[in-house]
């Protein structure tokens, strides 16, 4: 069975810093049509920072969109023209301050299938040094040591809530576990 959906007029909704706003005309598999909303997105990569200890690098900031704060693996999206391992070191040193020695790709997941193509690469960081966080400017956040237990534990109690951190936590632990690295 064909699924595929078959653009047929794509229109521009709104242009901002790095999020586009489509609405597209498609032709659905049956033969009608449908219209489509979706955001583009450049993606992002998330980080799980794992200290010789055994403890992560966690960050707690304040979400503007949910007006909260959260508790989350440091992240953040790509740059033009960046190499995705790339974004992910300049974010960690960015966010944290840390450095690490080894990167190790995990997964990626697409976070909000139905209205964006964001993507969201997960990568393990190891051999963490400490070197001096660079925030970008109006970005504000507390970094924390956790332990992946206690992170597990955060999220069956609803305390570690966004969707990438969940993913990556999850992933971490399994790839931990199953494969004894």
């Amino acid at each position: 069975m064909d699924l595929e959906e078959t653009c047929i007029e794509s229109k521009s909704v709104y242009q901002g810093g790095f999020l586009h706003v489509h609405c597209d005309s498609v032709l659905l598999p049956d033969g009608q049509s449908a219209v489509r909303e979706y955001i583009t997105h450049p993606g992002a990569v998330a980080v799980l920072a794992l200290l010789d200890n055994g403890n992560l690098i966690m960050e707690r900031q304040f979400r503007y969109p949910p007006q909260c704060e959260f508790i989350e693996i440091p992240a953040g999206k790509i740059d033009l023209n960046e190499e995705v391992l790339a974004t992910g070191q300049r974010e960690l040193l960015e966010e944290t301050g840390y450095v690490a020695s080894e990167w190790i790709y995990l997964t990626t997941s697409w976070a909000c299938i139905g209205y964006s193509d964001e993507r969201i690469y997960y990568f393990l960081a190891r051999g963490l040094t400490l070197q001096k966080q660079a925030l970008d400017n109006g970005e504000f956040l507390e970094v924390f040591e956790l332990p992946l237990a206690e992170a597990i534990e955060m999220i069956h109690r609803g305390k570690i809530n966004d969707s990438k951190s969940i993913v990556g936590l999850f992933w971490l632990e399994k790839y931990l576990r199953d494969w004894k690295v």
